[in-house]
């Protein structure tokens, strides 16, 4: 009878503890969400332009 309260409790805590970290995650998520990030720096003067992979990047993601 013992066994069968552990094992019971057990899957309860464990269900508890899946629960508490989508939680946690998803609170995470929206946090990153919101969060703004600020403009990227000015190029210094005198540096070619950049011709990289970057610079023939599209807004349709891809």
């Amino acid at each position: 009878m013992g066994t069968i309260v552990f094992i019971g409790l057990f899957i309860l805590a464990t269900a508890a503890g899946m629960c508490w970290i989508h939680l946690l995650n998803a609170q995470h998520d929206a946090r990153i969400a919101a969060h703004h990030f600020s403009d990227p720096l000015p190029r210094p003067p005198g540096l070619p332009d950049d011709t990289g992979r970057r610079a023939h990047r599209t807004d349709a993601g891809g």
